[in-house]
């Protein structure tokens, strides 16, 4: 019995030791793969931009988890636009409350590290303009385009330093441009150039994020920059920089959409509903109001209330209903890209855009109306 018992210990004893080698082992696999991880050095800014989207991907998944209510993550939209409203004033909160769910509202560059974050479930309801669901698509992200917003051309603008002796684009021949890749100014920078028989590869594409765009531009580091609101703006008012020209007078010709996963789309579409009702209200509400809104986001602009009112004269703060000129129009944006070998392989936007029912089903009536 004696000897049994002895072996029984010394069997266990090994049992455990193998166990704990193999714990260390795996241990050991995870640490030097963090290590190695951190240890890879940025090459520039753009992946440093990448970088930051990853992390607050994983911190908004990461809240997921840990609440008691569902969460929906909405991006944090600081354009002066109807979304910015709609954060603010609260009320998207309250009737999301009702049924369930938490709203977060996690805040990226621009729209390529929005629709990279809702790719790696870290968003589910994103603001962009043509381009980055294109890009998107075509990386392989399956992506719903839930509704499409005013054209807002006037709000986007190419930038040239306030002694600059670029007089017209085509001045802008052989010299640096900044913009955030794949997104509208990327899009409008190509179309400025076409229109003066120029080509993209005519100029030296600087990709930078909006953030660091903003400082080489007042750097002197770069000889243009096509940017949105409230950077046109900030930097007409510091006598940083002057418009050569904006998006208006038919240069662009694109909406800006609110898009999500095919996932999400399928497993919530009461709040896809809540959503587009309640942003419907904060756009007639924007339009309607144009002091009040000024007043109200003053404090996340940094603007003064009679600036922000003059900018507001540059958006038209409405939902579009989507139709086929809409996603004819996108295909056309897609093949473009397509041609320029900027991206891998020919994308058929379709796949993205839902049928006319499922967007009776979510879209407010009053956009329906406009069809």
């Amino acid at each position: 019995m004696q000897d049994l018992k002895a072996k029984f210990e010394s069997w266990k004893r090994k049992r455990i030791t193998r166990r704990s080698a193999l714990f260390a082992l795996g241990y050991s696999l995870v640490l030097s793969t963090t290590l190695f991880s951190c240890s890879t050095p940025q090459n520039n800014t753009q992946k440093q931009a990448d970088s930051s989207t990853s992390n607050t991907a994983n911190t908004a998944s990461t809240s997921t988890s840990s609440s008691s209510k569902k969460v929906v993550r909405i991006v944090r939209n600081k354009q002066l636009t109807a979304l910015a409203v709609l954060e603010k004033q609260g009320n998207l909160d309250k009737r999301l409350e009702s049924l369930g769910y938490k709203v977060e509202w996690p805040e990226f560059a621009a729209g390529p590290q929005q629709l990279e974050a809702l790719n790696a479930n870290g968003l589910d309801i994103a603001l962009t303009a043509e381009s980055p669901p294109v890009f998107a698509q075509a990386a392989g992200t399956p992506l719903v385009y839930l509704a499409a917003n005013s054209t807002d051309g006037k709000s986007i603008s190419l930038l040239v330093p306030t002694n600059s002796t670029v007089k017209s684009v085509k001045d802008l021949k052989g010299k640096k441009v900044a913009f955030q890749k794949a997104s509208i100014g990327h899009y409008l920078l190509l179309r400025a150039l076409e229109k003066e028989g120029l080509k993209l590869t005519d100029v030296t594409s600087v990709y930078l994020p909006p953030p660091d765009a903003n400082a080489a531009f007042s750097q002197g580091k770069v000889d243009a920059w096509f940017i949105w609101e409230p950077f046109v703006t900030r930097n007409e008012q510091k006598k940083i920089g002057r418009v050569l020209i904006d998006g208006s007078n038919g240069l662009r010709d694109t909406n800006n959409f609110f898009s999500t996963t095919r996932k999400f789309y399928q497993e919530n579409p009461e709040v896809i509903k809540v959503f587009l009702d309640e942003l419907q209200k904060a756009q007639v509400w924007s339009k309607q109001h144009p002091k009040e809104i000024a007043e109200l986001l003053a404090p996340v602009t940094q603007l003064d209330v009679a600036t922000l009112e003059k900018m507001h004269g540059k958006y038209d703060f409405a939902l579009v209903p989507i139709n086929d000129k809409i996603i004819t129009k996108q295909q056309e944006v897609a093949d473009k890209w397509y041609s320029l070998k900027l991206i891998p392989k020919k994308v058929n936007v379709r796949d993205g855009f839902l049928s006319p029912e499922e967007y009776a089903k979510i879209t407010p009536q009053e956009v329906l109306a406009k069809q």
